[in-house]
């Protein structure tokens, strides 16, 4: 754990004073941390990870994936309401902590009265290519609840697939689903997945 501490504070041009200002701790303990002296509190670790922008798995110095898909991605899906094909496409966030990925919309996509609604979700990353998990509304009033699974692309770039989930007509349904890092690329993953199908 100090190896990581000091490389990872190191990497972000932090001092100790810094950290320990940012994680709520007195500098000396940062000091003691960092030379093996000793290990935190849990408490403490998640603090000092969070200051840090890392997990506390990392922090710990447990392995990572090869590839770290944490960040602001774009998703599209294929959507049905009414009867009707919907595309929708919103912006989510990534955040991983090992072989796990916590995915959470930062917009709805689209208006409410369409069919627009917040959802979450845990992906598992596999063998580095391929991400299976589960999503949820994360409103109240919305029903909808399912799984995803995405083949990943070798560097990590985008993810295509499906999603199998309660659809707005309350029947289990399926459609195409993506993953990239802007609007555009993603709702062409979507168009070019019905054009292969």
């Amino acid at each position: 754990m100090h190896d990581v501490l000091k490389r990872r504070r190191t990497e972000l041009g932090l001092s100790q004073a810094q950290l320990a200002a940012a994680a709520g701790v007195d500098a000396r303990q940062i000091r003691r941390y960092e030379s093996g002296e000793q290990q935190p509190l849990l408490s403490v670790a998640v603090a000092i990870a969070k200051a840090l922008d890392i997990s506390v798995s990392e922090l710990a110095g447990a392995p990572t994936p090869e590839l770290n898909l944490s960040g602001t991605w774009w998703a599209s899906w294929q959507t049905y309401k009414d009867g009707e094909e919907v595309i929708t496409a919103q912006e989510v966030s990534l955040r991983q902590d090992g072989d796990f990925i916590q995915v959470e919309t930062t917009t709805r996509g689209i208006a409410v009265e369409d069919g627009g609604y917040h959802w979450k979700g845990e992906l598992r990353l596999w063998d580095n290519e391929i991400l299976m998990g589960w999503y949820a509304a994360a409103e109240a009033s919305v029903r909808s609840k399912g799984t995803m699974y995405f083949v990943l692309h070798p560097h990590g770039q985008q993810m295509s697939g499906r999603w199998v989930g309660l659809s707005h007509d309350g029947k289990v349904i399926t459609g195409l689903g993506a993953m990239a890092h802007s609007e555009d690329e993603v709702r062409s993953l979507v168009v070019t997945g019905k054009d292969a199908q």
